[in-house]
């Protein structure tokens, strides 16, 4: 998923939108898949591999998220251990069942590497007959999954791990807020019941290792009469709980993964204190208080994301993230350093094959592990070369992001040119000293400033006039007022 989720809405022929075309056509974004990879995937639909797959239907699985979501790499079922703790069963969409190694399916994959979002569509990476479909864990169909089984102690401390092949019947596609009313009503069903209780033992345990996670709002940006107009929509406490149980996942896989010697883990380093000195620069643009003594961390756990000041700050706090990366480490051979910085943990991504092409290897590499035996050939023959396909998958998603930014600010400013506004100098260009970033106050938009005679003063507040703002044409920019 992007690390800045944003949604339009309003007519097709709006500004706004002709500039998101204009901008997957400019670079060179698939509108389509080949007719061999539609041929293969019809196919794949007709005959999937469930070899292996042992009958898991019994469960009552259930799914969480947004209402018109297709692609459901996920579902659940949580419950209570006897003597205490909890059993978290985890079913992952088996994406292997489908595409065959080599195939026109799995090379079209490596090509897209992820599904890319853009704020008013996206482009998958498998077919939806696929990925919207067979493969997809929909309520009612069976589909062949990989299911983890994590024992957690009381405390919500994983003591226990499996995965197997397995298939699957979810009985139920729920969303954020239907689940929060029926949690906060108090009537909804243990397994459905036990997400909270589960997922505040391991934001305790978050804590506790030094981890943090960010609740990142969706922007959506609403055309009326009057022009574009930005809202935010705060993630529910169910959004975070249910994030806890991937997390659990990808963090359980990571440690079958080490244990077995062979796999491929996320990778995030410390953020240098550049980037740590520029959010703290943001955060004084938009009135937030961070006292050099108190941690990063501790900051964003007492943000309220309802509040659009510190919404937009969740925004910048993305940045740190920057710098992730996949590891790949083979023959017992133990990376170092392994660690998430954010997860504060070593972490793996294995939940979400169905959008992201590593998080098949994954799964493989750890079915192997659980079962004691060797990694099949074509996940080995292809590991080396994950981690620069990924690398560059996550580019071109990140600099999509980049761009649709950059045109949604736009469309917010475009009737405000020449206007004044008050700022913060984020950032200023080394060699350039006259050139450099701004936050705005008041709306929460980051951009270029450039022009005056003077050194912009880093840190400090500045009046700012907007000079440019014209979605797909030109980037919001601004001149010392």
């Amino acid at each position: 998923m992007p690390r800045r989720p944003m949604h339009v809405t309003g007519a097709a022929e709006a500004p706004l939108r002709a500039a998101l075309r204009e901008l997957r056509t400019r670079l060179e974004v698939p509108a389509d898949f080949p007719p061999d990879v539609l041929a293969e995937a019809a196919e794949a639909v007709k005959s999937p591999d469930l070899s292996g797959h042992r009958d898991a239907t019994d469960l009552p699985f259930f799914t969480i998220d947004p209402p018109t979501s297709k692609d459901l790499d996920q579902a659940m079922f949580l419950e209570r251990r006897e003597g205490g703790g909890f059993r978290v069963r985890y079913a992952i969409a088996d994406v292997a069942a489908w595409v065959k190694p080599g195939g026109a399916l799995d090379r079209e994959a490596h090509a897209r590497v992820t599904t890319l979002y853009f704020p008013d569509e996206r482009t998958p990476l498998h077919p939806p007959v696929l990925s919207e479909g067979a493969a997809s864990l929909l309520p009612g169909q069976d589909c062949p999954a990989l299911l983890w089984t994590i024992d957690l102690d009381a405390e919500g401390r994983s003591v226990a791990t499996d995965v197997q092949r397995a298939l699957v019947r979810s009985r139920a596609k729920l969303d954020y807020e239907g689940v929060q009313q029926a949690i906060d009503a108090g009537t909804a069903e243990e397994p459905l019941a036990l997400l909270k209780e589960i997922g505040l033992l391991r934001d305790a345990q978050e804590i506790a290792r030094g981890g943090i996670s960010l609740n990142v709002p969706e922007q959506e940006i609403v055309e009326r009469p009057d022009g574009y107009h930005l809202a935010y929509r705060a993630p529910l406490p169910a959004d975070g709980w249910n994030a806890h149980i991937s997390l659990l996942t990808g963090a359980a896989a990571a440690d079958l993964m080490l244990g077995y010697g062979t796999g491929i883990l996320r990778t995030l380093p410390s953020a240098p204190q550049g980037a740590v000195g520029r959010l703290r620069r943001s955060a004084k643009a938009l009135g937030i208080d961070w006292p050099h003594h108190v941690p990063y961390a501790d900051v964003v756990r007492g943000l309220d994301p309802r509040k659009e000041k510190h919404a937009a700050f969740l925004q910048e706090c993305t940045t740190l993230l920057r710098g992730a990366g996949y590891t790949v480490f083979t023959g017992g051979e133990l990376p170092d350093p392994r660690i998430h910085a954010a997860v504060a943990d070593e972490y793996t991504h294995c939940t979400a094959p169905l959008r992201r092409l590593v998080d098949r290897y994954a799964g493989e590499i750890c079915l192997a592990a659980a079962a004691g035996r060797g990694t099949p050939e074509w996940v080995l023959t292809a590991l080396d070369a994950l981690p620069q396909e990924m690398a560059d998958g996550t580019r071109r998603a990140n600099s999509i992001e980049r761009e649709c930014v950059d045109i949604v600010e736009a469309a917010l400013l475009r009737d405000r040119v020449g206007e004044m506004f008050d700022a913060v100098v984020v950032d200023v260009k080394e060699q350039q000293p006259t050139v450099g970033t701004v936050h705005l106050e008041e709306p929460a938009v980051v951009a270029r400033i450039e022009g005056g005679g003077s050194r912009l003063p880093l840190g400090e507040r500045l009046r700012v006039r907007l000079t440019q703002a014209d979605p797909g044409r030109a980037k919001v920019q601004f001149a010392p007022a």
